[in-house]
């Protein structure tokens, strides 16, 4: 029943990962409201590609980026289709109370309750900040772990790769002054 907290990230010297307990979890069964510039319905596919300024939201946890594919899985409930994968690239943001976290890509599955962030990911919570490759955070247990492996992306062959800086992860935390 926990959230991740950017602080416990890297302050435990191993593993690079813990949990937070004075946070809520995040409800993944809660509508996800959208918006964006232009939405092309592709129902034979099971999805919906939406296009420029796209942003979600899902009670307190917001989601921005140029371009998002909505998958469903073709069941319809109460007269809706039952989303299980969101697929967003081109300045991503994913906000929730405190915490900001920013990529290029990320990849929200509802059905694992998993959002994972690749390719220059910075995570900052106040004056704290975490750098990596990959950040993959657990919306049941609030567990979030950064690492800076490297990441291949684009098309077939394209072999572009996204690398933390020196493949590793990186951050700077604030101190609290001390009498």
């Amino acid at each position: 029943m926990t959230r991740p907290v950017l602080l416990a990230l890297c302050l435990a010297t191993a593993p690079l990962a813990t949990t937070a307990g004075a946070q809520t979890r995040h409800n993944t069964n809660a509508p996800i409201d959208f918006a964006a510039d232009t939405i092309e319905l592709q129902d034979r596919a099971n999805r919906a590609v939406l296009l420029g300024n796209v942003s979600v939201r899902q009670v307190e946890m917001s989601l921005s980026a140029a371009r998002m594919t909505v998958n469903y899985t073709g069941q319809i409930v109460d007269g809706n289709p039952q989303v299980s994968r969101l697929d967003a690239s081109g300045g991503v943001v994913v906000r929730r109370p405190d915490q900001t976290a920013r990529s290029q890509f990320a990849v929200y599955d509802l059905n694992r309750r998993v959002i994972t962030m690749i390719g220059g990911v910075s995570l900052t919570q106040g004056a704290n900040t975490v750098n990596g490759g990959r950040l993959t955070i657990n919306l049941d247990t609030g567990r979030a772990v950064m690492d800076g492996s490297s990441v291949r992306g684009g098309g077939s062959g394209s072999g572009n790769v996204t690398t933390a800086p020196s493949g590793r992860v990186t951050g700077t935390f604030s101190v609290p002054k001390r009498n």
